[in-house]
């Protein structure tokens, strides 16, 4: 019997990992900070804990002992987690959730890690133990410094451990102040979507795609770092012109109204052959297919408001 720990199970690419992992046979126990109303099947379960709190980690893990765990919860607040304290804790927690998980007979372990880890000054793509991991951010280092220790600890103690290196998602839920959920709402909303100079390049890769390669990560036994994105660089001016056409109002596209960071990386791009070839995702990529199931999201939203 296949019991999976799936952390973060209503968040951003949580919530999309429950049906992929229920189509491969796993008992899922979902884990979610907040109170929720979400129904229980059959092969589906759902628990109400904070895993900031050691003691209420152990017990859920001592009452599932979970043979896979699948962790994507974090402290992720949009425009306030690169350099938050709370990276530190998170860290901390997730340390003390691997440790109760190994001590409880648990066998694969597949967090979600973040190219914020790697050294963005360097050469695109980025290529998992060619690119030096050094991140900038207080976010990348606290996600490098788990995966690290995770993959001495999997080493020493003999259990199959992964990260996912996630780099550009977007989709159904995102932050509304993101880039392209902030586009889409303008644009949607009959104003001016503002962006830079939209030259920078970018990985994307629909949140959708992401959790199902995150599962097919989780039912290999490939360990250690693997990039989850598409391979594929692309402007951010072409994406947003991209967004216009769906919705139909190109004419209000601002692009250049705002600055854009003296700091921030020109391209930003994945090596995905570990993906492809060792652990057998190749989903097709269709990134206009994505933008328009995102697009509609935000029209749904609009439509049940009004």
């Amino acid at each position: 019997m296949k019991r999976v720990l799936l952390t973060g199970a209503s968040g951003y690419i949580g919530q999309f990992a429950i049906r992929p992992l229920l189509d491969k046979n796993y008992t899922v126990h979902g884990v979610t900070s907040k109170p929720f109303n979400l129904k229980t099947t059959e092969n589906l379960f759902w628990h109400q804990t904070s895993l900031l709190n050691h003691n209420e980690t152990e017990k859920l893990i001592e009452n599932i002992r979970p043979t896979h765990l699948l962790h994507f919860a974090w402290y992720v607040e949009h425009g306030k987690f690169w350099n938050a304290v709370e990276n530190l804790d998170w860290l901390q927690a997730s340390l003390h959730l691997a440790k109760t998980f190994v001590e409880n007979g648990g066998k694969r372990m597949v967090i979600a890690g973040t190219c914020a880890e790697y050294d963005w000054t360097v050469e695109n793509p980025f290529v998992e133990y060619k690119t030096p991991f050094r991140s900038q951010t207080l976010y990348g280092a606290s996600k490098n410094a788990l995966s690290s220790t995770l993959e001495t600890f999997a080493q020493a103690y003999d259990f199959s451990f992964a990260s996912g290196k996630i780099f550009f998602p977007f989709g159904a839920n995102e932050s509304p102040n993101r880039l392209l959920p902030s586009v889409i709402r303008a644009l949607l909303e009959n104003k001016p979507a503002k962006t830079s100079h939209g030259n920078q390049i970018r990985d994307f890769l629909y949140v959708k795609e992401i959790a199902e390669a995150f599962v097919a990560l989780l039912e290999s036994d490939v360990r250690g770092a693997v990039n989850i994105a598409s391979g594929k660089g692309i402007r951010l001016k072409k994406i947003v012109e991209e967004i216009a056409e769906i919705i139909g109002k190109p004419e209000l596209l601002r692009i250049g109204a705002l600055p854009s960071s003296q700091s921030e990386p020109s391209e930003i791009v994945a090596d995905i052959t570990r993906l492809r070839e060792e652990v057998g995702w190749r989903k097709e990529y269709n990134l206009k297919k994505g933008l328009i199931k995102t697009v509609n999201y935000w029209k749904e939203k609009y439509e049940n408001y009004d």
